[in-house]
């Protein structure tokens, strides 16, 4: 073989490989596993993920920035909720760039003003719950809180609530045009979807340069997280997971193709941190939010009701913010904002506080080994409902 072909094989090989990372999607099965690895190594380095922490942070600054806020809150740089969401908005928007998948997409009026509804929504229903998606049930489950679980009966409530809104709009609503990208690819001359692979490795090779700033700065546990938002940013990103979808999807298609992955997911990242905390490496009452029952069920309710409006989770709005969808731009804007309101008027009223409800640690009530199984239980029934449901189409919801 000469060495001209063989440098043609090798072009050949790496190119298909390109390809099979960055231009086909990753099935969803392996977006749930990667994410569970990942939320055990990101509790393990410093603290659970979390999604809206980073959001509230960025809202309070802007609020103390303008002088609603006397206080000064930490900065996002440095505070370990923000990194951990710009981080993910980081990664999203280095993976859409590799996959040539970025544009500025904007949407019909109606569907801007139902970001600005379902984000705020969301940043109310965040506030409730102790967190979004993320923190208040996924990491919650997993960190064996009860309020995770009232969080998971509340998204599930609001995702119908949500999908029979959406179904009324459409018979009731005059529709509006789809959403165009700003960005048309240009037959001759130049063209940003050449450019936008080199871009994106820039981008990443960037957080890498930051990560070790950090490093260098002593803020080593701030640096590790960037990287791993930075992770789940180009996981959620290859793998279009969307948590609002496991809940979503049973009622509108019957699919039950994500619901079965996060379902994996949770059982995996509880086991993570039931050893984490049943050894002592992480604190017990780590998310432990003070949300058991009302603010996860309400919260919950609200913010899966939002999330269905908006189009995205809590990380799913961020992810296709960083893909360029204007709409979902708007929605993590209003939800980083409502949340700093809201979560700041429960911080200041004790009747507000003891109306979100109070902490509850599983084990505390049933020891470590009956929480895992109890929890592994309740997943496994959502998993095998919705599996059946996707055979009989009995919990889809016609228009």
């Amino acid at each position: 073989m000469t060495e001209k072909k063989e440098k043609s094989v090798l072009g050949g090989i790496l190119s298909r490989g390109y390809s099979a990372i960055f231009y086909d999607n990753w099935p969803i099965w392996v977006g749930g596993l990667l994410i569970a690895i990942m939320s055990i190594v990101t509790f393990a380095w410093a603290r659970p993920w979390g999604v809206a922490g980073g959001l509230r942070n960025w809202g309070d600054n802007f609020f103390s920035l303008i002088g609603v806020y006397s206080a000064q809150p930490l900065s996002p740089l440095i505070s370990t909720n923000s990194i951990l969401t710009l981080g993910l908005l980081w990664g999203a928007f280095g993976s859409a760039l590799m996959s040539k998948q970025f544009a500025i997409r904007m949407a019909p009026p109606l569907e801007m003003i139902k970001g600005v509804v379902g984000g705020t929504l969301m940043g109310i229903g965040s506030a409730m719950a102790g967190g979004c998606n993320v923190g208040g049930f996924y990491s919650a489950v997993s960190a064996l809180s009860f309020s995770g679980i009232a969080m998971m009966v509340g998204l599930i409530i609001g995702a119908y609530l949500g999908l029979r809104y959406i179904y009324w709009e459409l018979e009731h609503l005059p529709s509006g045009s789809g959403g165009a990208s700003l960005r048309e690819p240009k037959e001759k001359g130049f063209s940003w979807l050449q450019v936008e692979p080199y871009l994106g490795a820039a981008i990443l090779i960037a957080a890498m340069v930051c990560a070790w700033i950090y490093n260098h700065k002593a803020l080593t546990r701030v640096g590790g997280l960037l990287l791993c938002g930075i992770a789940f940013g180009i996981i959620i990103q290859r793998t279009r997971f969307c948590f609002v979808r496991g809940f979503r999807d049973p009622f509108m298609t019957g699919e039950g193709e994500v619901a079965r992955a996060m379902v994996m997911s949770v059982v995996l990242s509880m086991l993570g941190f039931a050893a984490l905390k049943w050894t002592g490496l992480r604190g017990e009452d780590a998310y432990v939010a003070q949300a058991f029952w009302f603010g996860g069920l309400v919260g919950g309710i609200i913010f899966a009701f939002g999330a269905v409006l908006s189009g995205g989770c809590g990380s799913g709005s961020v992810w296709r913010a960083g893909e360029g969808q204007v709409k979902l731009m708007i929605a993590v804007t209003c939800f980083a904002l409502s949340m700093s309101l809201f979560e700041t008027l429960i911080d200041f009223s004790t009747g507000l506080q003891a109306l979100m409800g109070h902490r509850a640690f599983l084990p505390e009530f049933i020891e470590y080994k009956w929480t895992i199984i109890g929890i592994a239980v309740l997943m496994f029934v959502y998993y095998m409902l919705v599996t059946w449901n996707e055979e009989t189409d009995k919990f889809t919801v016609e228009m």
